[in-house]
């Protein structure tokens, strides 16, 4: 299974238009453009989930730099979150680590 990131889409992009894309270079099982919690709105990325790696790298290879709705596709094969999501400037959780607070004196 080769799950493959797909950046710098239109917003006028749908998944249909993604899975056309990929079919071309082998067996798509899903294709998901992600969208905003609040609004629904795409956010301008999605993910495509192909049962062959062999064509999974082909499909990256040949789409990455591909013109879609005007825009240049960002393609490359997904990496699984890190743990603890990767925020904040050491990959924590966001607070900083800058030591002392004064509290409870």
């Amino acid at each position: 299974m080769k799950n493959i990131f797909v950046g710098n889409l239109s917003f006028g992009t749908t998944e249909q238009d993604v899975r056309t894309l990929f079919e071309a270079h082998g067996k798509v099982d899903r294709v998901t453009i992600v969208t905003d919690r609040d609004s629904g709105q795409p956010r301008g990325f999605g993910f495509v989930e192909m049962t062959n790696n062999a064509e999974g790298d082909r499909a990256i290879a040949a789409v990455n730099g591909k013109e879609i709705g005007g825009r240049a596709l960002n393609v490359n094969e997904a990496k699984p979150k890190s743990e603890g999501g990767g925020r904040g400037f050491f990959g924590g959780s966001g607070r900083g680590s800058s030591g002392g607070g004064g509290r409870g004196r």
